[in-house]
């Protein structure tokens, strides 16, 4: 296997549960990831992200792990996943596991002694408070809903989960409880993965434990121990390797984000923000039926870039994963076969020449659409089911209520991966665990493979842009035109030679700012420019030899 830059790579997120069924059992499973490695080698992409596959009870789809050690008999066994190592190492593919270390499962052996013997030294694994004032310890809000504390049966002491109630957040605060995750990671990097990607890894350190004006997270988020725990586990396991490491940050800031990623910190290579996909929360609410901002999408996006880039960090970028609706339901448009097409190339094309280390999640890249269930027993994750509950508590219609998930559920992701236009999309011979999306036959991979003008191309062009030229890696970025309505427009520069990005996010043709200069050759696009005029989702990339200082707003 070749060394990878992983400055220069490219991830795609595998959800395996919904890749490819080998069984029949109508779930995905390891071994239908390795049946599928030579796809993903015509991809082109570079490492593959697992989305978790060790031992759990499922309450989170994977994400509350019962047995670090261990793989879910769902997915296959160890023998299995160390196959499909091997089989993606021969195609020059690696492996990025998905580690879940703010949490446990509350069926992990140390939290069942914990929670079954108050005097066991596993009860210090975990936050466990006494009540206040016969209710919770503080009024903190779990992610999924309601109070973020769960009381014990026997006693009058409660134990923190800022996820589900299966979900037991950890006492990093512990050392016995660090130096065990830090055995855990070592255990992985011996086995032979070549990442990792931690889940919520910034909330691992808790601050006070008070009550909030709020839901509680100024206590926990980018807590006041987070850089020394990571520095610590970076020195303790990965460091010094060339394995790659991302960590998703969950209500981070820009400045946080940078101590994160600056090299000399030995931290993280690259970290996860998701300001950029909450521009269609109405009010900061996910669960309402909102349109996108454009403006503040363009906004978040180049603050991000440029602050990123300037401080010396490294940014993760995508548009989609499987906690995310798919990119062409939610910020393009899949009204018509035609406008799905344009708009998922645009949108492509956009997020792969930013800066920083793009990710594609399983179906992306041939444009996979949101599900449009139509009832609420089609929807299978906890936090969808909640929060479908609460807007009917609310007072609000089941059609308005299912409008929303249709619009902002996890589950619009989770649907299984299309690969045919034969029965069930060629994704199981059995009943598959969620509804396969209704317009698989005219979208899928076989199909996208046959078409030189699909979007799984352009993609696949994408990629291919980013091994060979070291502007899309390495050159700076300068936003443009900011102010303008429909079109997104920026420069990457390096080595005195510039690429231009234009991209109309509007249906409509829109005319180019007459100060703009678009002379050059065209590297990529969907569309080609007309007397200064971009068709609806069209997208350009010009290559021009050197900045051109005219442009303005």
């Amino acid at each position: 296997m070749s060394q990878t830059n992983w400055r220069k790579s490219v991830v795609y997120q595998i959800y395996p549960k919904s890749f490819n069924d080998t069984t029949g059992n109508g779930q995905g499973d390891i071994n239908g990831i390795t049946e599928k490695l030579d796809y993903l080698a015509y991809l082109g992409v570079d490492y593959l992200w697992l989305t978790p596959v060790y031992q759990s009870p499922m309450n989170d789809n994977g994400y509350d792990i019962s047995d670090y050690y261990q793989v879910n008999e769902i997915f296959g066994s160890l023998d299995d996943l160390r196959t499909l190592i091997s089989e993606a190492h021969r195609r020059d593919l690696k492996i990025m596991m998905d580690i879940v270390i703010n949490h446990t499962s509350t069926e992990h052996q140390w939290f069942k002694d914990a929670y079954n013997h108050p005097e066991s030294p596993y009860r210090d694994f975990y936050i466990f408070k006494k009540s206040k004032d016969e209710g919770p310890p503080t009024n903190w809000q779990s992610k999924f809903g309601g109070n973020a504390w769960q009381q014990e049966t026997e006693t009058d002491d409660y134990y923190l989960h800022l996820f589900d109630v299966s979900q037991a957040d950890l006492n990093w605060d512990n050392p016995q409880v660090r130096a065990e995750l830090h055995r855990i990671v070592k255990y992985w990097m011996d086995f032979g993965v070549d990442g990792f990607r931690f889940d919520v890894i910034n909330l691992i350190s808790k601050g006070e434990f008070e009550d909030s004006k709020r839901i509680g997270k100024e206590f926990y988020t980018d807590g006041p121990h987070v850089h020394e725990y990571i520095h610590e586990l970076n020195k303790t396991t990965f460091g010094g390797t060339d394995l790659m490491t991302v960590g998703e940050m969950s209500s981070t800031t820009l400045d946080h984000c940078l101590k994160y990623t600056r090299p000399e910190r030995q931290e993280l290579h690259s970290v996860f923000n998701f300001h950029h996909l909450k521009v269609d929360y109405a009010g900061g609410d996910k669960w309402t039926n909102a349109s996108m901002d454009f403006l503040k999408l363009k906004e978040i996006l180049m603050d991000w870039q440029v602050g990123i880039y300037e401080g010396g960090g490294w940014n993760a970028i995508f548009w989609c994963n499987h906690d995310q609706p798919r990119i062409v339901s939610r910020f393009g448009n899949d009204a018509t076969e035609t406008l799905r097409v344009q708009s998922g190339k645009m949108l492509a094309i956009v997020l792969h020449m930013l800066q920083g280390t793009p990710y594609i999640y399983q179906g992306e890249e041939i444009g996979m659409t949101n599900p449009n269930f139509t009832s609420i027993d089609q929807y299978q994750d906890v936090e969808a089911i909640n929060a479908y509950k609460s807007l009917i508590e609310q007072g609000m219609s089941e059609r308005e209520a299912l409008t929303i998930l249709n619009q902002k559920s996890r589950d619009n992701s989770r649907t299984p991966m299309l690969w045919n236009d034969e029965r069930h999309a060629g994704f199981t011979e059995g009943e598959p665990w969620m509804p396969i999306n209704a317009n698989y036959r005219s979208i899928n991979v076989a199909r996208a493979m046959e078409d030189s003008e699909s979007i799984l191309q352009t993609y696949r062009k994408l990629i291919t842009l980013r091994h060979q030229h070291d502007i899309v890696t390495y050159g700076d970025i300068e936003p443009l035109y900011m102010t303008h309505p429909d079109l997104f427009v920026y420069r990457r520069n390096y080595q005195g030679k510039s690429w231009l990005v234009i991209a109309n996010f509007s249906e409509c043709s829109v005319a180019l700012p007459e100060s703009l200069n678009i002379e050059g050759e065209a590297v990529i696009a969907n569309c080609e420019l007309n007397q200064r005029t971009i068709e609806g989702y069209g997208a350009i990339v010009i290559a021009q030899e050197e900045k051109c200082d005219k442009d303005s707003e």
